[in-house]
């Protein structure tokens, strides 16, 4: 037996509105703006996925380096393995991303596998893309304490194969949202696996849920907001799994994380979508005003928001010479919108004072609230007029 889906309470499926209600919201804004959100909005969002997934397990990258690795480029200053890592789950996400709607899609245990593999195969001693063979136990490495048992290798073929059917059971429940959460508890607390347990969890949850008729992949993720919460999540994690395989506890509390990590994720990718939207009109005014061309957008987006902008991508993006994404960057560079680093190959730009202006003025710090405190209220956040975002 696995965990099971829970039975919901009334407040529950009032929290599950308040997330279709905001994910409503954004497939409109997906449809209403693609430019917007299949550019610079989608990028972001997924390498902030991208970075939260692995600094919970220790490979530490900021944004603007995730957002590199998203453009297959190598950054700097990551330790290989770190790069390696993330390449990986980069690749296994990129698959996700491309098949979540195909109708082809099969989910089994080999698929499975095969995710894993691609997250795993940097590190070939962890056997990726195979069921681990003995014991495993997460030990918390700052008291080297045994804080939970995984069921017996043996079990593990049959366990997925439960695992399994439960994530194809989508017509059967009331809630995709809940069904990946399920996904990821299961494949958790079974840990089939060596290593990459974890990545692989949070992974399969994506999947599962924007298979299932939410948004895309990228922003049906809770990994950004997991990574800035990963105390939280770990202890809920040991509360439901006491410490060892236990199946017969009830996964509620664990599908209430998961319902408040969507809700306030959901709220940072609407709010997130309006600062862009800001920053683009500013950038815009800036832009009209000196007479450069619209191409120049992307570029100065990238810098306002702190990322490296490079000849090579910025020529690729805009279908360009090299000749003339140099021009265009020199341009920019002499209007003081960028700041040249380094030399010949090497050389990148970064945002010069009137950007940081920019970005400085439209930034927004407003926090979510707990999408039960409100449920519990029985009021919405367009009642409450607030401005939400939990974290940045």
């Amino acid at each position: 037996m696995i965990y099971q889906y829970p039975k919901l309470e009334s407040i529950d499926r009032d929290v599950l509105a308040l997330i279709r209600k905001d994910r409503q919201l954004l497939r409109f804004n997906v449809n209403g703006n693609p430019v917007r959100w299949n550019g610079f909005l989608r990028r972001n969002t997924f390498a902030r996925a991208l970075r939260g997934s692995n600094t919970i397990e220790g490979f530490n990258a900021n944004l603007a380096d995730a957002v590199a690795i998203i453009d297959d480029q190598k950054p700097e200053t990551v330790a290989e393995e770190t790069l390696r890592a993330l390449e990986g789950y980069r690749t296994a996400m990129t698959y996700i991303i491309r098949l979540h709607s195909d109708p082809h899609l099969e989910i089994n245990a080999q698929f499975i596998r095969s995710l894993h593999f691609m997250i795993q195969s940097y590190d070939m001693t962890k056997l990726p893309g195979q069921w681990r063979q003995g014991p495993i136990y997460v030990v918390h490495e700052p008291t080297d304490e045994t804080v939970y048992e995984a069921p017996e290798a043996l079990l593990v073929p049959g366990l997925m194969d439960e695992l399994v059917a439960q994530l194809n059971s989508a017509d059967e429940v009331d809630s995709s949202t809940v069904l990946g959460a399920m996904a990821h508890l299961n494949l958790t607390m079974i840990h089939p696996f060596k290593d990459g347990n974890g990545r692989m969890a949070r992974a399969l949850q994506t999947l599962i849920i924007a298979r299932n008729g939410a948004v895309s992949p990228e922003f049906s993720s809770i990994e950004e907001w997991l990574g800035k919460n990963t105390d939280a999540y770990y202890k809920i994690l040991a509360d439901v799994g006491n410490g060892r395989w236990s199946p017969e506890n009830s996964a509620l509390p664990w599908v209430r994380f998961c319902l408040i990590a969507h809700y306030q994720q959901a709220n940072t990718l609407l709010k997130r979508n309006a600062v862009i939207g800001r920053v683009l009109t500013e950038l815009d005014k800036l832009r009209a005003e000196h007479g450069f061309p619209e191409r120049y957008l992307a570029a100065l987006l990238d810098a306002t928001f702190g990322y490296k902008v490079r000849n090579q991508r910025y020529r690729e993006e805009n279908d360009i010479s090299d000749v003339v994404a140099s021009r265009d960057l020199k341009e920019m560079t002499n209007a003081k919108f960028l700041s040249a680093i380094g030399e010949k190959r090497g050389r990148y730009y970064v945002a010069a004072k009137a950007l940081l202006e920019i970005q400085e003025k439209s930034k927004d710090t407003a926090r979510a609230p707990n999408p039960y405190d409100l449920a519990a209220k029985k009021i919405d956040a367009d009642q409450l007029k607030l401005n939400l975002t939990p974290l940045r």
